[in-house]
């Protein structure tokens, strides 16, 4: 299936640009390390961000935070298990910045002049994996948005869950394959590679970040 996209009814959707995941300062670096390099992730969600911001393209951002109420939580999955152990997106609260600049919850350097350009959407975070926590959906469909371009972290979890939820609210998808990237671990598997699978049976189209852009412009 082709997804003619069109700059009134289409929006770029990257979900957690952020330096714990991205930079190999970062808290999840060695399970994600491996895979964000491969695939060339940093560099590809640039060139999103570029072509769309270029084209005219509404770009949301769907983020992930936690805040010390956090954990007050009862039970946890496992990589949220892993991610509270790391303080991994770990913020002072939801209404202060003290500590956020350059933290592993914040964004990374080389995309901040596509995100703090007054323009792009800056949605409340999502508290696990898909966006039923967070405001991307209403953010849509108020600007009249019925197809997405999505991106970012993490390819099988937070990336497959807003694939998911976008599909039952009856949106049309397209998942750039090389603008996301997977973890590895020695006994849940390759997070990227089931990913990559269930991207064919679920999204409207997978595309690579060269497709995306090029579709974009016109």
């Amino acid at each position: 299936m082709t997804i003619k996209v069109q700059r009134n009814t289409t929006a770029l959707v990257i979900i957690d640009p952020q330096n714990d995941f991205l930079t190999d300062k970062g808290t999840a670096w060695s399970l994600l390390g491996a895979s964000v390099t491969e695939n060339q992730t940093v560099d590809n969600i640039e060139r999103l961000l570029k072509g769309a911001k270029a084209n005219g393209y509404t770009v949301l951002i769907s983020p992930h935070y936690f805040y010390p109420t956090d954990s007050g939580w009862a039970y946890n999955d496992p990589m949220e298990s892993v991610e509270f152990q790391t303080h991994t997106f770990e913020r002072r609260g939801p209404l202060t910045l003290d500590g956020f600049r350059g933290s592993g919850a914040d964004w990374l350097e080389r995309f901040k002049p596509y995100i703090d350009d007054s323009k792009t959407v800056v949605c409340s975070p999502h508290k696990v994996f898909g966006p039923q926590t967070n405001d991307v959906v209403l953010q849509l469909a108020k600007r009249g948005i019925n197809k997405v371009i999505l991106g970012g972290m993490i390819a099988n979890l937070c990336v497959e869950s807003h694939l998911r939820h976008f599909l039952d609210v009856g949106l049309e998808i397209a998942v750039v394959k090389d603008a996301t990237a997977g973890p590895r671990h020695p006994v849940w598997g390759d997070g990227y590679q089931a990913a990559m699978i269930n991207y064919q049976y679920l999204a409207h189209a997978v595309w690579t970040t060269g497709e995306a852009v090029e579709r974009m412009v016109g």
